[in-house]
């Protein structure tokens, strides 16, 4: 039997982004804004006027928030309170979900980073090839079994280690792609999806006006403003000294609050890819084998 509830989906979000708030609060200590501990003190953690004054809010306005009414506080307010209750990523991220709100971008400059973790599954999958890419589409890292069919990352540098550079400017990567113009379009489509939110970055328009410089159908096909969002697909490749080789590939986010990828291709039995994806690997260079 199908029990009714009095209250929405909305209501139900606001009672446990209130509920969350409150217990941030008290589980702080009033030390961590500088107030002593006297001895007729009972609130457990800070007071809401103190959480208030700590956020530049007004203390009805945040009591009305803890008790789950219908206010709907701006990002910037969402970042303050982050701020006063000592939130760590996880605790924000939490509280602009509960309180409907898109967490702030981090800034485009922020270093990109692929750590320990990633770098230990990125390696282990020794029969696929495999790479992570930043929020620009730079090649961050990658296995052996990616070095082996794509070539040799660590060779290259700055742009040139991008995949929408080297799909539009290397003759090398062209030949490599059997069916380029669909592939280079796709790329295209996607990379101009997924970079909206990077619009004005001095790093992507240097990178745009390099391939409008370098790249005919790049220069043609940009201004089309074409948009695509494809998370797998099949590639089919014609490497130098394997041949033809059929790849199933998948993109995976990083769910760190960053915009770099994992990007895995599974070998397909057609062409006998497996087989000559071993060969590859038996005879590749240890210099080249991952980064």
């Amino acid at each position: 039997m199908m029990v009714m509830t009095d209250h929405s989906s909305d209501e139900s979000r606001r009672r446990e982004l209130g509920a969350f708030l409150r217990s941030r609060r008290e589980r702080l200590s009033p030390s961590v804004l500088g107030i002593g501990l006297g001895p007729r003190r009972r609130t457990p953690g800070l007071r809401r006027e103190e959480v208030a004054m700590a956020a530049g809010v007004g203390t009805t306005w945040y009591t009305w928030l803890e008790q789950g009414r219908e206010v709907r506080p701006s990002a910037e307010v969402l970042s303050a309170l982050s701020q006063a209750l000592r939130l760590d990523a996880a605790e924000k991220r939490h509280l602009f979900i509960l309180a409907g709100r898109q967490l702030p971008e981090r800034p485009a400059s922020a270093q990109e980073k692929v750590e320990g973790p990633l770098l230990h599954m990125l390696n282990s999958l020794s029969m696929q090839p495999a790479y992570v890419v930043g929020r620009r589409w730079d090649v961050l890292a990658w296995n052996s079994a990616a070095a082996a069919v794509f070539g040799d990352y660590g060779a290259l540098d700055g742009d040139t280690r991008n995949i929408v550079h080297m799909v539009f400017t290397s003759p090398s990567h062209r030949h490599l792609l059997v069916d380029w113009e669909e592939v280079a379009r796709v790329v295209l489509a996607q990379f101009r999806a997924e970079s909206a939110k990077y619009i004005g970055d001095p790093d992507f328009e240097r990178l745009v006006a390099l391939l409008m410089q370098s790249s005919p159908e790049f220069s043609a096909w940009w201004p089309q403003r074409d948009v695509l969002r494809r998370l797998s697909g099949v590639k089919h490749i014609r490497h130098p000294t394997a041949g033809k080789m059929a790849f199933e590939h998948m993109s995976f986010s990083i769910d760190d609050g960053s915009d770099m990828r994992l990007i895995v291709y599974t070998p397909l039995a057609q062409e006998n890819t497996i087989a000559k994806l071993a060969g590859l690997l038996e005879t590749a260079p240890a210099h080249r084998k991952s980064a």
